[in-house]
């Protein structure tokens, strides 16, 4: 989600209503869900901007990334793909809540915070009949 701030002025010699101008853009934080793997990439990422073993494990010059987000259709087709800028980790969950009686899958879940991003105009419509 984007939002721009909306900036309002007057003009000299016009002041009996506002003028309205764009302001600021602010984006909000995406959270991509997983089950649960042996594949440690994305809490690696995370451990650049946190770490338990305190400030000199923390990765601070390279904790944002660009990313590319694929929206895929029920083939496994890109449908939609977005292109993410100066991302970084603001929260990560790698234990889920554990019940015994539940009939649930792990999951674990990762927020990423950005700076900007847009949407691939390149990217074709799938061939969903094929």
């Amino acid at each position: 989600k984007r939002t721009t701030e909306v900036v309002k002025h007057r003009s000299g010699g016009q002041n009996s209503y506002d003028h309205k101008s764009p302001g600021r853009s602010t984006y909000e934080g995406v959270t991509l869900e997983r089950g649960i793997t042996h594949d440690l990439e994305f809490e690696k990422w995370a451990n650049g901007v946190s770490s338990y073993a305190g400030d000199s494990a923390m990765d601070l010059a390279g904790y944002k990334k660009d990313l590319t987000l694929e929206v895929l259709n029920e083939k496994s087709q890109v449908a939609i793909r977005y292109f993410l800028f100066r991302c970084w980790v603001s929260e990560f969950v790698t234990l889920p809540d554990l019940d015994a009686n539940a009939n649930a899958v792990a999951i674990e879940h990762i927020k990423i915070e950005l700076e900007g991003w847009v949407r691939d105009a390149d990217t074709p419509e799938p061939n969903e009949a094929g």
